[in-house]
């Protein structure tokens, strides 16, 4: 469902809808009258990561999130966006418009094996080839060598880390082979300075280039462990105690000040497309990799304690890593002002819908090889058409998948099926297949068809790398 304060209207979200829906029927955008196209808009793809549902101010959460929470009173928020419960499939996702398991089992987990083959189509390579410019800032986690990243997959200008974290202040991963991978354009880097401040002045180079029209892909590696915040903004939360325990206190403390500060790079991003005049033909979009942690150690190299008490997913059932809604169902928006008014979108989608959805804003049309599971929801989103919930959403995981169908959510982990009314119990309180057998027997078949569509195999190739 899609529940606008206003309805959309006026001529140039006519056009831009029209525009989706010829792309999406394979028809060429109509031009101008003057001959030339009509203009495409920039793409800010910003992704948190580990953020869970409660941390954030919008969600009654107990972090201070002014600025996204700005971005989601003036846009769309999109309350049923699914994700994969961990970082890497995700990412596979937002990348290829396909379910991760399409790749392989390699590209279920978090892993620093390349995710993809060399060649594949991603967001980024599609939108190069009709003129954008593409730069990345941040985590990339699709494959930790050189030759696995960003450069390889479409980006022109990539900066930041290629494996799956980073400590905020050392930018280190794990001991190991891939302990440095801090980068800029595959070349490393070695620099003092905050890792989120970084990444975020970074991102902010490439929107002053101005080099229209640009995709900028921002995954930060904010609020992943290790969890720190520049002093600032743990000043934010002065007098605020959040548990009785010291060590549960500072836990909290920083998770909480990493928020801000990420919202308030989300704010510095905003507020350099208005500084150079793009905000009116720059749609943002935020998601969150994944749901949050709810306590964790820190295993990376650096000074960082452990995070006891870290984000939190209440309402939802479960955290990261889990199939229930606190580990897939995630913190995200749409803003584009003048484009999308003021909404809250309750049908179901999934990260493999914004590679479609970003196609179609931007005139590039498909062949017939990509096999997107993802569609065009530009109709969902701007409000052209209301969603009934009636997407299949598939997430698979190395421990088992989900279906979301309708209004029902059947879960699979091992030998154990799970069954839910999702639309009238969305925090799974009530377990109900012995009730419904005829669901849960039809819901197995579409499950099992979507994961025959799945590589259970390892790419000869990756053999030997260690993940």
């Amino acid at each position: 469902m899609h529940t606008p304060h206003q309805s959309p209207n006026g001529p140039d979200w006519f056009l831009a809808l029209a525009v989706s829906v010829l792309v999406s029927l394979g028809v060429a955008p109509l031009r101008s009258a003057g001959g030339a196209e009509p203009a495409r808009p920039n793409i800010l793809l910003i992704v948190a990561d580990d953020l869970g549902w409660g941390d954030v101010g919008w969600h009654g959460g107990f972090s201070r999130t002014p600025r996204m929470d700005a971005l989601v009173r003036g846009g769309v928020e999109l309350d049923a966006h699914y994700v994969q419960p961990v970082c890497t499939p995700t990412r596979t996702a937002l990348m290829s418009g396909r379910y991760p398991g399409r790749f392989g089992p390699h590209a279920l987990i978090p892993s620093n094996l390349r995710a993809m083959p060399i060649g594949t189509c991603t967001m980024a390579s599609a939108l190069q080839s009709v003129g954008y410019f593409t730069a990345m800032a941040g985590k990339w986690h699709l494959g930790a060598l050189p030759e696995w990243g960003p450069l390889a997959y479409g980006f022109e200008k990539a900066y930041g880390t290629l494996t799956g974290a980073a400590d905020p202040w050392t930018h280190k991963y794990r001991k190991g082979s891939f302990e440095d991978t801090w980068h800029r354009n595959g070349v490393r880097l070695d620099e003092e300075g905050n890792a989120t401040e970084l990444v975020a002045a970074e991102a902010v180079h490439f929107i002053e280039e101005k080099r229209e029209p640009w995709f900028v892909y921002v995954p930060f590696h904010a609020v992943h462990t290790p969890v720190d915040a520049p002093e600032p903004y743990k000043k934010l939360y002065d007098g605020v105690v959040f548990d009785s325990d010291p060590e549960r206190q500072d836990s909290r403390l920083r998770l909480a000040a990493m928020v801000s500060q990420l919202d308030a790079k989300v704010g510095q991003l905003e507020d350099a497309l208005i500084r150079t005049g793009q905000r009116g033909n720059t749609l943002m979009v935020f998601t969150s990799d994944n749901g949050g942690v709810e306590s964790l150690k820190n295993a990376y190299v650096g000074q960082v304690g452990h995070s006891p008490l870290n984000s939190e997913n209440h309402p939802l059932r479960g955290e990261k890593a889990t199939l229930y809604e606190g580990g897939t169902r995630v913190c995200a928006f749409a803003n584009w002002p003048g484009k999308l008014n003021p909404a809250k979108v309750t049908g179901p989608m999934h990260a493999v819908d914004w590679f479609p959805t970003v196609a179609a804003l931007a005139g590039y049309v498909p062949d017939g090889g990509l096999k997107w599971d993802g569609l065009n929801q530009w109709p969902l989103i701007s409000g052209a058409v209301s969603g009934d919930g009636e997407r299949s959403i598939y997430i698979a995981a190395k421990h088992g998948q989900s279906l979301r169908q309708g209004e029902w959510k059947l879960i699979r982990t091992g030998r154990v099926l799970e069954l839910f009314r999702i639309t009238e119990d969305p925090f799974e309180e009530r377990e109900c297949s012995a009730q419904h057998p005829e669901i849960v027997t039809r819901m197995l078949r579409m499950l099992d068809a979507e994961l025959a569509r799945d590589n259970p195999v390892l790419p000869v190739d990756l053999a030997g790398h260690h993940p």
